[in-house]
């Protein structure tokens, strides 16, 4: 456990940060809502003019009036971004920032083996990504009673459970990029966050690209598909489950048999 600890320790300055931006920016739009609820009428008919950017946002499927729409649309927009671009940092640092702070060397002197150095920062790592959400979850609850709104909590708690599933299953693909890389890279992980995020809005454009929900864990992630059908599409939630699971598994695979430099 004195693994998990030190990193759970070396990255509670981050997560504060994350949390804080991610949750004060939720927040600080549905402080707004009680107003813009009175003026729907016209906020519907600016959104209709936007084109394809209404369609890749969901905001085509949500009612703006109503909480949980509302919810969607910016909330959707904040924590899948934030969301999504923590986990990869952490995945794509998880192995490779020991070589980069040179502390590699150090740690594998220790009786500890290989594996059970993954795991460990891998249950660190899936820990912070649980308290982040749950730090989120605290901002938008406290929003709710502020602006005396009660959303639905059944599609709420099935929304925010996708979410972590979706960083979730990035924080293990990141991982086994983390393996194959020597030093740290937090723009790779951005990256591969960045791409997978555009390639769930090009879906939502595009009706030929339908195939590529196969690809982003956006496509289940995605607020205004899950607020809009009531619930989660559970095949393709296996699927990256299963992405997630090949990552790590590629990735210890590598590390195991990696050269510490």
């Amino acid at each position: 456990m004195t693994i998990a600890k030190m990193e759970i320790k070396r990255n509670i300055k981050s997560l504060l940060i994350w949390s804080a931006v991610i949750g004060g920016m939720i927040m600080l739009c549905l402080l707004l809502f009680p107003q813009l609820k009175k003026e729907v009428d016209s906020l519907e008919e600016a959104l209709k003019n936007m084109g394809g950017l209404t369609s890749a946002f969901g905001m085509d499927r949500l009612n703006y009036g109503e909480i949980m729409g509302f919810y969607g649309i910016y909330g959707g927009s904040m924590l899948g971004i934030g969301g999504m671009f923590y986990s990869a940092i952490l995945g794509t640092g998880m192995l490779a920032r020991e070589e980069q702070e040179h502390t590699a060397e150090f740690l594998l002197t220790h009786p500890v083996s290989r594996e059970r150095i993954l795991f460990q920062k891998l249950g660190a790592m899936v820990f912070l990504l649980v308290l982040m959400n749950g730090i989120v979850i605290l901002f938008s609850c406290t929003s709710f009673v502020m602006i005396g709104e009660e959303p639905d909590w059944k599609i709420f708690w099935i929304y925010h459970g996708a979410q972590l599933l979706m960083q979730a299953e990035i924080l293990g693909v990141c991982c086994g990029i983390s393996a194959f890389i020597r030093r740290g890279s937090i723009s790779l992980g951005i990256g591969v966050a960045a791409l997978l995020y555009f390639l769930g809005l090009f879906k939502n454009i595009a009706e030929k690209a339908d195939a590529v929900k196969y690809i982003t864990p956006y496509a289940y992630g995605d607020a205004a598909e899950i607020i809009s059908e009531g619930g989660l599409d559970g095949k393709l939630a296996i699927l990256g489950i299963a992405y997630g699971f090949a990552g790590v598994a590629v990735g210890l695979w590598h590390y195991r048999r990696k050269d510490i430099l």
